[in-house]
């Protein structure tokens, strides 16, 4: 490697047998290890699916990557985007070396702290003071080294009256809060960051990215970042990957990458979708339908947008909004429901909220969504999705109007809700 790559994954595979711990039978052994005292290449290399979890495959074997060849410059914010089961969280690990590749060999220099999942890296049963000592012992810090960093892990983590309690105590948020807080203090020379920093709220995840930014380019260290947030992926990142039934379909500058990702998706669908804890209250995914292909919607045509959420108890008084926004960020219009209109989060489970306005008369320009779910009766917000869901407005019938391209906004009827249910 050159001085400036700081890490290199040269031809990565990950195979995976399904249905099955370990390698396989007795049989299959028997045939790697005969391959192998012959000077041949595992059998079982040569078969195996393509990572494509939506359809039925012929082979017990499946590729979760394949061929996966990239580098990284020191310096250098690197985003790794695709759907669910693309294969990102398996490269992560293997760049973490918590697994191992297939085929294949990861070369990097300097040391590598990683934040894959909640609690990941962290025991139990010790303080979160000890688990600090105990994370930089694994990256190979001195006691004094992480004595002199301690203070300052402990004031951005936001734990300070639980510092010196069990971490089994701790909360999904106050967890990921400190174990982000370690990994970034600790001075590796590249850090990994998977979609784990979602569990945080959002004045949290704003704090986190605030400080990757600084890791990069004040500090000039490394940091691989995966979410299927693309505002803060396109606003923390430099250049991208997307990854793509286990393989590598786009490479290249951060904007592109995205454009690539989201033209993907269904074809009059801009998804948004998410990983996050069935047992947490979250905003699953947020869909919107527009009149045409490629993410374009037409004036005057109705427009559809879909919300699904995860509930883990009976809330009081949900209440679910969106505002779609022009390219400057300003919201133009502001839809809110709540349970005393339609009944919706009554009870643990996952519900479908699909919000259709009628002739929206969204004038020629870009548009994105934000979307909050909250407590009215607690006023207390479970999750927020900023910038997400672009999509464009044409006006190819030329139907006139007399303001500027993006300006304005009105509705001839009221905007109509439903609620469907996660078993229908």
């Amino acid at each position: 490697m050159s001085n400036d790559i700081i890490l290199k994954a040269d031809n990565i595979s990950k195979q995976y047998r399904l249905g099955l711990v370990g390698t396989g039978t007795i049989s299959h052994d028997l045939n790697r290890w005969w391959s192998k005292v012959r000077g041949k290449e595992d059998p079982y290399l040569k078969v195996g699916d393509v990572n494509d979890r939506s359809t039925k495959g012929s082979s017990e074997y499946v590729w979760a990557l394949q061929d996966i060849n990239f580098e990284v410059k020191r310096g250098e914010v690197l985003g790794i985007i695709g759907k669910n089961g693309a294969g990102k969280s398996t490269l992560l690990k293997i760049l973490s070396k918590v697994t191992g590749p297939t085929t294949g060999e990861i070369k990097t220099k300097g040391r590598i702290a990683s934040l894959l999942e909640v609690g990941t890296g962290f025991h139990p049963e010790m303080t979160g003071r000890e688990n600090i000592y105990l994370n930089g012992a694994i990256l190979g810090m001195t006691k004094a080294e992480i004595r002199s960093k301690i203070d300052e892990i402990i004031d951005f983590s936001g734990c300070q009256r639980y510092i010196d309690t069990p971490v089994k105590r701790y909360s999904s948020g106050m967890t990921v809060r400190l174990a982000f807080a370690v990994a970034a203090f600790l001075e590796p020379e590249i850090l990994v960051i998977d979609e784990v920093l979602a569990v945080g709220d959002a004045e949290f995840q704003k704090k986190a990215i605030g400080k990757m930014q600084d890791i990069s380019k004040g500090e000039g260290r490394t940091v691989l970042f995966v979410s299927h947030n693309m505002a803060a992926v396109k606003r923390l990142c430099t250049r991208g990957v997307l990854l793509e039934n286990g393989k590598i379909a786009y490479t290249g500058n951060i904007s592109d990458v995205i454009d690539t990702y989201l033209s993907s998706n269904d074809k009059n669908f801009c998804n948004y979708e998410r990983s996050g804890n069935e047992n947490s209250t979250h905003i699953k995914s947020v869909k919107v339908k527009t009149s045409s292909n490629n993410r374009l919607h037409e004036f005057n045509k109705d427009l559809k947008i879909e919300i699904e959420l995860n509930s883990n108890d009976n809330i009081k008084e949900p209440a679910v909004s969106y505002q779609i926004l022009n390219n400057e960020n300003i919201p133009l219009i502001h839809e809110l429901l709540l349970s005393t209109e339609i009944e919706f989060c009554n009870k643990k489970g996952s519900f479908k909220l699909i919000s259709t306005i009628k002739k929206i008369k969204l004038y020629q320009g870009r548009y994105k969504l934000n979307v909050f779910f909250a407590d009215n009766f607690t006023k207390s917000k479970f999750d927020t999705l900023l910038e997400i869901c672009p999509f464009e407005v044409i006006n190819e019938n030329k139907r006139p109007y007399y303001w500027a391209i993006g300006s304005a906004i009105y509705k001839e009827d009221k905007t109509k809700w439903e609620v469907v249910l996660d078993d229908e």
